[in-house]
């Protein structure tokens, strides 16, 4: 009994342990140019973004999310990006250049 007891709490704390983890991973933002009109949900580099005024926000990012093709989905959808961080990360003026590359000129953007 003692013994399923400790093995009980050892996988609950391993759980808890685990969570906190994920917890604590920084989520992505994206700063756009152009604010989207309404809220909208985009699956981009394997993380679902949440775009609300000129801001998109991941909240769960995986390994793949900062990274410039997931900035290149995001341009392409909603037009220019002016930031894209991860915590302290933060993509240089020549990694938002070529993101922006694929941007929707903002004649489309305004019609989204």
């Amino acid at each position: 009994m003692f013994r399923t007891t400790v093995a009980a709490a050892a996988a609950f704390v391993s759980l808890a342990l685990a969570g906190q983890a994920a917890a604590a991973q920084p989520v992505v933002t994206v700063k756009l140019e152009t604010p989207v009109a309404e809220r909208v949900q985009l699956v981009a580099g394997g993380a679902v973004f949440v775009c609300q005024d000129g801001e998109c926000i991941a909240n769960a990012p995986t390994s793949r999310t900062f990274a410039a093709s997931t900035c290149k989905d995001v341009a392409k959808k909603f037009g220019a990006v002016t930031a894209f961080e991860r915590g302290a990360k933060t993509f240089d003026s020549e990694q938002l250049g070529a993101c922006n590359a694929a941007a929707l000129p903002k004649t489309q953007v305004a019609n989204r």
